[in-house]
């Protein structure tokens, strides 16, 4: 008899955890789909182990005029949408002959027509660009901005080497830009 009241006490314990769980479930409102979806793309040295990590979001052109409208020029921008976005490096690099220590930035970009400023800052986990600070800039360098070959609907972020160099290579619209770094 006792046997019985302690396994009808855990069936109701286990059903009515159940049933609270499902209850809950159907309370929370999920959103839609985000128009800038999150992406992330990694540099490994040679397949192995990872030396670097972009995670950003990515709006898209849907016909508008990009730099110089949208994001305008000569102003910060969070580089993407949405959060800032976040670049690891797994192991110091160099960039543009300035070390940078291992570590998370959030990076911060200034759009010019010719030439781009590149911002890693030390504050992470920030919305966009509006609580930016240059007092927490770990590197600023600027790099030459270049017209793709063919339009990039949506903003796209990858890694590249070419010989002993690597490259942060971002793209949108008609506009490329190529960050290169040693490690």
């Amino acid at each position: 008899m006792k046997q019985l009241n302690i396994l009808t006490l855990f069936a109701l314990l286990f059903f009515g955890l159940t049933a609270m769980n499902t209850s809950y479930a159907q309370e929370v409102k999920f959103r839609g789909p985000d128009s800038s979806p999150l992406d992330m793309s990694y540099l490994k040295h040679k397949g192995e182990a990872p030396v670097a990590r972009v995670i950003y979001s990515r709006p898209q052109q849907k016909d508008r005029e990009i730099f110089g409208n949208l994001v305008p020029y000569d102003q910060v921008w969070r580089t993407g949408a949405n959060e800032a976005t976040e670049i690891t490096f797994f192991k110091d690099v160099v960039i543009e002959g300035k070390k940078v220590k291992k570590g998370s930035y959030s990076l911060f970009t200034i759009p010019g027509k010719d030439k781009w400023t590149i911002i890693l800052s030390k504050e992470l986990h920030v919305w966009g660009a509006y609580t930016y600070k240059e007092a927490n800039d770990a590197l600023r360098v600027e790099v030459k901005a270049e017209t793709t070959e063919s339009p990039v609907e949506y903003f796209s972020m990858t890694f590249a080497e070419k010989d002993e160099t690597a490259y942060l290579v971002f793209a949108w619209e008609n506009t490329m830009v190529k960050v290169p770094f040693t490690y």
